[in-house]
């Protein structure tokens, strides 16, 4: 019986955590950004295909479902450019399949025209468009592997 509760316990600790989570947490602060890089006004999406979601999402919402929030960072430097791109929905996030086609088209995959990644955590969705060796999208990706277990 006390293993039950204990096992209850932290899974709600779990749950609770995850959702009680926002984009403000997961967003790159100054002193996170890597010391070659700076904050741009706008998009430096790699391909359009990422900025045209973010921008039209509410096109995309009886297949993805409804976004409570989002936000957008962008960074600059020398030698690369990109935005990370950040949505809270609703609910779970729906359109994995879809994401995925239009991201990448056929190809299903990251490719060197079409270097976007994302994760999916429960209501959160994070889009990255940088490429693939970005120190600015390594650090992003760790902060919110971190927060969003």
């Amino acid at each position: 019986m006390k293993i039950k509760i204990s096992l209850s316990v932290v899974l709600l600790l779990f749950t609770a955590n995850l959702f009680s989570q926002t984009i403000a947490d997961l967003k790159l602060k100054a002193k996170e950004i890597p010391k070659s890089y700076t904050l741009s006004d706008g998009n430096n999406c790699v391909s359009v295909q990422a900025c045209t979601f973010y921008n039209d999402i509410e096109t995309y919402s009886n297949i993805v479902g409804t976004v409570k929030s989002k936000a957008m960072q962008s960074f600059k430097s020398n030698a690369d450019r990109g935005s990370i791109m950040y949505f809270e929905f609703d609910h779970v996030f729906k359109g994995d399949r879809f994401l995925q086609g239009l991201l990448w088209g056929k190809n299903g995959q990251p490719s060197d025209e079409h270097p976007e990644e994302y994760l999916v955590k429960g209501k959160f969705l994070i889009i990255w468009s940088f490429r693939p060796d970005s120190p600015v999208k390594e650090k992003s990706e760790t902060k919110i592997d971190a927060i969003l277990q």
